[in-house]
């Protein structure tokens, strides 16, 4: 890689027929030729079923796969990689974007709060049985195999953030009573299971996870049992070959959040570590150069600034995000 600058997963809803577009390519390619040298997409879905988000992209069919292969090339073109990001909602979603059924969730009780994508209440989500979760894991599995064979670098399995996989870790969703629910290694199988399907599919080396333990949500908002589940969740992962690992925070403040559980993580994880989150020059190089990350995240600095890597790299002045960039897709 040309440097140690990562463009983070944003989701942006310019995708209608949930395919890449041309915008889609020059979007990408943009970032990629202002020096990020590696991009990862904004969520793809994994299954219609998954959706919870108007106009995002899907990966579920050959067609949806390939509609990518112009962004990737672009993207390599301009010397960067680029890893497909998976996503399955859960319960984060709503019947009007499931295709008419439930969502599917560890839990049966819906997330709090309006859903900003329809103005209505999030959906009441199904529990699902753990005879349907082999289900769940080849879905993933499938879509992995369809963002390699469209020429993707590898892939991000999405395990945070409060979607699907988030909402077993987390024991204030999680009420299950089985061997999914309550203790942290039950609260962990739903993932490492996932996990293990997805690594079958494709080869370990385009896997990469990427997990939020603690974020802001009013507050901070961290796992339930935060230091028992990474030492369980991390070694656990490392034991099936997984050596790259997002810890993320999105945007929030990282030194409160992400920064603290990369504390507890390094010692666990000697292999590739990404994070970040709007962190100054000087913070970035500090965490890179103290061991902390081998990668340094930034997300919405990039909306703001198409070659924010290059600007980062010169020292020169860059544009603060404004909400009213996430109009276009430029």
């Amino acid at each position: 890689m040309k440097n140690r600058i990562v463009m983070s997963a944003m989701t942006r809803n310019f995708s209608p027929d949930h395919v890449a577009t041309e915008k889609t390519v020059n979007y990408y390619e943009a970032r990629a030729a202002g020096g990020a040298a590696l991009i990862l997409t904004e969520g793809i879905i994994v299954h219609s079923t998954a959706d919870g988000y108007v106009d995002v992209p899907h990966i579920q069919t050959t067609e949806q796969a390939q509609s990518w292969r112009p962004v990737v090339d672009a993207v390599h073109r301009a010397g960067a990689k680029i890893f497909c990001q998976l996503w399955h909602c859960g319960r984060i979603s709503h019947s009007d974007f499931t295709g008419g059924v439930p969502p599917v969730s560890s839990t049966n009780q819906a997330a709090a709060g309006m859903n900003r994508q329809n103005g209505k209440p999030f959906g009441t989500p199904r529990a699902l049985g753990a005879e349907e979760m082999p289900d769940i894991y080849s879905m993933f599995a499938h879509s992995a195999r369809l963002a390699l064979d469209a020429g993707f670098d590898g892939v991000q399995v999405h395990m945070g953030h409060g979607y699907l996989v988030d909402q077993f870790f987390d024991a204030r969703v999680n009420d299950r009573t089985d061997r999914y629910g309550g203790t942290v290694e039950n609260r962990c199988r739903f993932a490492l299971e996932l996990l293990e399907c997805v690594l079958a599919a494709v080869p370990k080396e385009k896997v990469m996870v990427r997990i939020s333990p603690s974020r802001d949500m009013g507050g901070i908002y961290d796992w339930p049992d935060l230091e028992e589940m990474i030492g369980h969740l991390l070694p656990a992962f490392r034991g099936m070959g997984l050596r790259m690992l997002d810890i993320s925070c999105a945007a929030a403040d990282y030194f409160a959040t992400s920064g603290r559980v990369v504390r507890m993580a390094r010692p666990l994880w000697p292999s590739c570590l990404i994070g970040g989150a709007s962190l100054t020059r000087a913070q970035a190089e500090g965490e890179v150069e103290s061991g902390l990350l081998d990668l340094v995240t930034w997300g919405r600095s990039f909306i703001a600034n198409p070659d924010f890597g290059a600007r980062l790299a010169d020292g020169r002045p860059v544009k603060e995000f404004d909400r009213a960039m996430l109009a276009d897709l430029i």
